[in-house]
């Protein structure tokens, strides 16, 4: 894990959007546990990679870091069943309810258990992230 990973420093990328490439038109994703309804990451879908997981019934993204289609788990072996897809009113974001076939949902752990992405919780009194795994240690 990197230190962006790691600290307790709130560092938002205010300019993720405004940095890709506009060739490459895509909308946000949430991707949600169909058990546990957390959700496990917010990502990003073009029209390839949705049709590629209406197809496969797999977690398929785009990667706008990569800019490259994101099989989910394709290197790692932790890839994701997609169960339902919700569209929002306006059509310009979609939530991915999906199981887990396997082992990590993040690239981050806690003592060996995964995570979800969405493992810290901002305070805001302090202004800084609370990693939930360590609250009341």
């Amino acid at each position: 894990m990197g230190m962006i990973e790691e600290t307790d420093k709130l560092m938002l990328d205010w300019n993720k959007i405004s940095g890709m490439n506009r060739e490459n038109k895509v909308i946000p994703v949430a991707v949600q546990n169909t058990a546990t309804k957390e959700v496990i990451l917010i990502a990003y879908t073009n029209e390839e990679a949705f049709l590629e997981t209406v197809q496969k019934k797999k977690l398929v993204l785009w990667s706008t870091s990569r800019n490259k289609l994101w099989f989910k788990g394709a290197e790692s072996g932790n890839t994701f069943t997609v169960n339902r897809i919700f569209v929002n009113c306006e059509q310009n974001s979609l939530v991915y309810q999906v199981t887990p076939d396997k082992g990590n949902i993040c690239h981050t752990s806690f003592n060996g258990v995964p995570n979800n992405c969405y493992y810290r919780e901002f305070d805001m009194s302090t202004m800084k992230l609370i990693d939930l795994n360590k609250k009341g240690e």
